[in-house]
């Protein structure tokens, strides 16, 4: 939807400043609004001061050399999203959109895991498809926060723990946990027990949380086993990193199976019975007629289930899920 200049009187509220507004909070830049909007920046700046005076907030404020929104403007980002995508699809001609005429920016919560090893597949389809759409990739925080319903994502993949009941949930499949080690390591020489598995060498923990217990202790606890853990990074990909240049034993999702393989380690069967980690799809209702949206959702279900179950072995594993896992 493209904007025009109005002409409206003081204070009133037309669809250009809706979408303004929204392309605002998105680009968090008036630069970058109005080169989206085709606008030059005095004009963006006019429409800014507009949209102050209509909402009674200064929308942006300066933080440094940036600009990042008011507290107000975070509280109505989702409303005013969802506002200018109903108004998209009601001026739309029919349900068949042109996804090459669409210019958007979707952004999509979930585990770098996920992003490093499918955003390449996901950034070569929307060139080809939907080449006007810009996908955003955000890690997942310490804690867990409204992200679909404020607006801040359109998208999560991982293992959707929500229970809001607006938030549409799609399941798609579980996956399981698996060891990972540098190449060479002691720990792969000989049958792999629980004690070998628990006691072998120091445990590294991947939490978001920064947990340093998690289903794997409870496990071991069943056995009468524990493990010395000797810390926790955020991510998979920082916890490669760990034990390339180490002899601790780390845990990853198959998602990181590509990129423990381009690292040079080396991924086993956890001798333990792990709990099945559940992968899928969340994203928020006033979406669901959307088709950019649609378009989106499509894309990232056909990577996931398209990513392959395959079977494990101490080389590698082709099973899948990204969400962060406190091991």
């Amino acid at each position: 939807m493209r904007m025009t200049q109005s002409t409206g009187s003081p204070g009133s509220l037309d669809l250009n400043l809706l979408v303004a507004l929204d392309v605002l909070l998105e680009e968090q830049s008036v630069q970058g609004a109005a080169r989206r909007l085709h606008l030059s920046e005095p004009a963006m700046s006019r429409t800014l001061g507009r949209i102050r005076r209509a909402l009674g907030d200064p929308v942006l404020v300066r933080a440094g050399r940036g600009m990042v929104p008011t507290p107000h403007a975070l509280a109505v980002r989702a409303e005013v999203s969802a506002v200018v995508e109903r108004a998209r699809a009601l001026f739309a001609p029919g349900r068949d959109t042109d996804l090459r005429t669409v210019s958007r920016t979707f952004t999509i919560i979930g585990s770098d895991a996920i992003a490093g090893t499918q955003a390449a597949t996901l950034f070569a389809r929307a060139a080809a498809e939907a080449p006007g759409i810009r996908i955003r990739f955000l890690a997942e925080a310490h804690v867990d926060l409204p992200y679909l319903r404020q607006g801040t994502a359109d998208l999560e993949v991982g293992a959707i723990d929500t229970t809001a009941p607006e938030v549409r949930v799609e399941q798609l499949h579980e996956d399981r946990m698996l060891g990972v080690v540098r190449s060479g390591h002691p720990l792969l020489a000989g049958e792999l027990t629980p004690e070998r598995y628990a006691t072998a060498a120091g445990h590294l923990n991947v939490s978001r949380r920064g947990k340093l217990h998690g289903p794997v202790d409870a496990a071991l606890a069943e056995l009468g086993l524990e493990r010395r853990v000797v810390g926790t990074v955020g991510t998979f990909p920082a916890s490669l990193f760990v034990l390339r240049d180490s002899d601790l034993i780390g845990l990853i999702s198959s998602w990181g199976v590509p990129l423990a393989a381009a690292l040079g380690l080396a991924t086993f069967e956890v001798p333990l019975p792990l709990p099945p980690i559940p992968l899928g799809l969340a994203w928020h209702p006033r979406h669901d007629a959307d088709p950019a949206h649609a378009w989106l959702r499509r894309c990232v279900r056909e990577l996931l289930v398209g990513h392959g179950h395959g079977h494990g072995n101490r080389n590698g594993h082709s099973n899948r899920n990204g969400h962060s896992h406190d091991g």
